[in-house]
């Protein structure tokens, strides 16, 4: 195995996992909601009164994150992502991700994050489920393909 440095980004991963625990953690108190971004989205497919807005505009705030922070941060911090995949690769993993969180009710963020510092187990299998069929996928692409 060889670890490809110039992408080993440790401290970055790092921080952003805390960012997103935080996130999290202020979010479950303030709103006593999960913060998982299948339910947020899945939310405006059935709405109820009274909750619409804020799920808008938390969205819009994900969406608009990585563009405000390439506009504070230093020239150099981040690079463009490179994307080896056609567009259409792009959007049939997404639904196939989008498919797999309705089947699994919820997404990494609401079993992995959310649910596992809740200790439950339903986000315990979940996640296995997740990282173990990731695991095999990559093993798959990377040596029988």
């Amino acid at each position: 195995m060889v670890i490809d440095w110039t992408h080993f980004t440790p401290w970055a991963s790092l921080i952003g996992g805390i960012v997103l625990g935080l996130a999290s953690a202020i979010f479950i108190l303030f709103n006593g909601r999960i913060l998982g971004i299948s339910g947020i989205l899945g939310g405006l497919l059935s709405p109820r009164r009274g909750d619409i807005g804020w799920r808008i505009f938390f969205l819009l705030g994900m969406a608009a994150a990585p563009a405000v922070f390439a506009w504070l941060a230093p020239a150099g911090v981040i690079s463009a992502p490179r994307i080896d995949a056609s567009y259409a690769l792009i959007v049939a993993a997404g639904l196939l991700v989008g498919l797999g969180t309705r089947y699994g009710s919820g997404c990494t963020s609401g079993h992995g994050v959310c649910g596992l510092s809740r200790l439950s187990p339903r986000s315990l299998v979940a996640t296995l489920t997740f990282m173990g069929a990731g695991f095999a996928m990559v093993f798959v692409v990377r040596h029988l393909f």
